[in-house]
C-alpha cells in the first residue's frame, strides 16, 4: 500500500527558470556527461576552501541527489521494507515532505556486499520528479507536495521478472517524453500522464534483462537518437518509434556493461566494461541503413564509473581500481595511475578540473592534463558513499551511504 506523508509548499519560481549551472536536475548532470560550468572551483578542499553547509542522516541509498533552485531530492531505503522519497530544502535541509512505499529486494548474494540499496537517480523536469525503484517501479510525484502522479509497476503490467540487481537505469526526460531502460527492455512514456508510448529491445527481463546503465540522445551519423547499453548489446533507437537503427554486441563478464555511454563526436560513440575492453564504435549511415563498426579497442576494464571527456581525452576509473587517460581519437593510452583507489568513483567536470568521489568517502580534485596524472588536492569526507555527486552553482552535494551533506565553494580562501 503507498504511504505517503507530505508538507505542502509552494515553489518561489520554476526550477526551470534557474541557470543551468546552478541545478542538477539528473543523472550526470544538466548535460547528462558529468560536466558543469559553475563557478570556478579552488585548488583546494580544505575546510577554508570548501566548508559544509549542513548535513542530515537518511537511511541508505545509492541515488545521487538532484538539485533545484530552491531544494534537494534524495531517496533511501528504510528498514529494509520501504523506499522513501525526501525533499529537503536547499539553504538549511530543513524536509519539507516525504514519500515513500513498499519495494525493497534483496540482490544475489555475490552483490550483496554492496547493499540492497535503491539505486537508480530520479529525473526532475521543473515540475515532476521521476523515481525508479528496486522492484522495477517507476513513480511520478509532483516536485511541489510529493503526492504521486502515476506510476508504473512493470513486472505486473507486462508480466516481466522483478530484476536481478533491482531498477539501476536512470531516467532520461526529453521534451513531454520520458525514456527508462526497466521493464525488460526500454521504455518511451508520456511524462505528464504516464502513458507508455512504446517498448524496445525487449528480452524479458530478469538476470540478463536487468540493464545497469542508463541512455543519452545524441545526433549520430546524421540522425537523433537514443543510445543504449543493455547487458549484452549497445544500440542507437529512434526515439520516435522505439525502432532499432543499429546495435553490436558489447562483451562484459555476467552482463556488466554499466557505463553510461559517451559521445565523442558526431559518429563515434565510447564504453568499457567489467571482463571486457576499452572501445570506440563508429556509427555508419548508408542512405538510411546504419551500422556500427569497431574504431579501436584497448585492453583495460572500465567498472562502473561512467567517463568524462575533455579535449578529445577520456578519463576513467578502472577495474584495475586505476585512473586511466585515453585519447578516444585513437585509442593510445597517455597514461595509467600508478595509485590504486577504490571500487568506485563518481566524476564532475569543470573546466580543466575534475572532482573525483572515491566510494570509500574521499574526494580527489585532479587536473584534466592528457600528459601526467595530477591530484591537486584530496579530502576524506564520508566513510561510504556509491552515489553520483552533484554540483550547483557554487555548492557540492554528497550523498553519503546514509546520509546527505551540502558544502560551499569559498572564492577566496584566507
Amino acid at each position: 500500500m503507498v504511504r505517503h506523508i507530505f508538507l505542502a509548499v509552494t515553489l518561489h519560481a520554476a526550477a526551470t527558470a534557474s541557470p543551468m549551472n546552478e541545478v542538477w536536475p539528473q543523472w550526470r548532470g544538466p548535460n547528462r556527461d558529468g560536466t558543469t560550468a559553475s563557478a570556478s572551483w579552488p585548488d583546494r578542499l580544505d575546510e577554508k576552501a570548501l566548508q559544509q553547509r549542513w548535513r542530515v542522516e537518511l537511511g541508505p541509498s545509492y541515488s545521487g541527489p538532484i538539485v533545484t533552485h530552491d531544494r534537494v531530492f534524495t531517496t533511501e531505503t528504510k528498514e529494509g521494507r520501504f523506499e522513501v522519497v525526501r525533499a529537503l530544502d536547499r539553504s538549511t535541509g530543513k524536509e519539507l515532505w516525504k514519500m515513500e512505499w513498499a519495494g525493497s529486494m534483496k540482490v544475489p548474494f555475490f552483490a550483496r556486499s554492496n547493499g540492497d540499496w535503491i539505486r537508480s537517480t530520479p529525473a526532475w523536469d521543473g515540475r515532476n520528479l521521476f523515481v525508479g525503484g528496486m522492484r522495477d517501479v517507476l513513480v511520478c510525484l509532483d516536485g511541489a507536495t510529493g503526492a504521486e502522479r502515476w506510476r508504473h509497476d512493470f513486472p505486473e503490467e507486462l508480466k516481466t521478472e522483478v530484476p536481478t540487481f533491482g531498477f539501476v537505469c536512470s531516467p532520461l526526460v526529453d521534451g513531454d517524453s520520458l525514456y527508462v531502460q526497466a521493464g525488460g527492455g526500454v521504455v518511451r512514456l508520456d511524462k505528464e500522464s504516464g502513458k507508455i508510448r512504446w517498448r524496445s529491445m525487449v528480452d524479458g527481463g530478469g538476470m540478463n534483462g536487468s540493464a545497469f546503465s542508463s541512455p543519452v540522445l545524441a545526433t549520430l551519423a546524421g540522425k537523433r537518437q537514443l543510445v543504449v547499453q543493455s547487458r549484452t548489446h549497445l544500440a542507437g533507437l529512434d526515439p520516435d518509434d522505439g525502432k532499432e537503427l543499429w546495435s553490436t554486441a558489447v562483451e562484459a563478464f555476467r552482463g556488466m556493461n554499466i557505463l553510461t555511454p559517451t559521445i565523442v563526436s558526431s559518429n563515434r560513440v565510447f564504453t568499457s566494461t567489467y571482463g571486457g575492453k576499452t572501445l570506440a564504435y563508429d556509427i555508419t549511415n548508408d542512405d538510411g541503413r546504419f551500422g556500427a563498426s569497431p574504431a579501436w579497442t584497448f585492453k583495460a576494464q572500465g567498472y562502473m564509473t561512467s567517463p568524462i571527456l575533455l579535449g578529445g581525452h577520456a578519463y576513467l576509473h578502472l577495474r584495475s581500481q586505476r585512473a586511466l587517460c585515453i585519447d578516444v581519437a585513437t585509442g593510445t593510452e597517455k597514461w595509467t595511475s600508478t595509485q590504486a583507489f577504490g571500487k568506485y568513483w563518481s566524476m564532475v567536470a569543470n573546466g580543466d578540473r575534475i572532482m573525483a568521489l572515491d566510494e570509500r568517502g574521499i574526494l580527489f580534485l585532479i587536473r584534466a592534463n592528457p600528459e601526467k596524472f595530477e591530484v591537486l588536492a584530496e579530502r576524506k569526507v564520508a566513510d561510504d558513499t556509491w552515489a553520483h555527486l552533484a554540483v550547483a552553482g557554487n555548492q557540492l552535494f554528497i550523498r553519503e551511504l546514509r546520509a546527505l551533506a551540502v558544502y560551499d565553494w569559498v572564492k577566496s580562501p584566507e
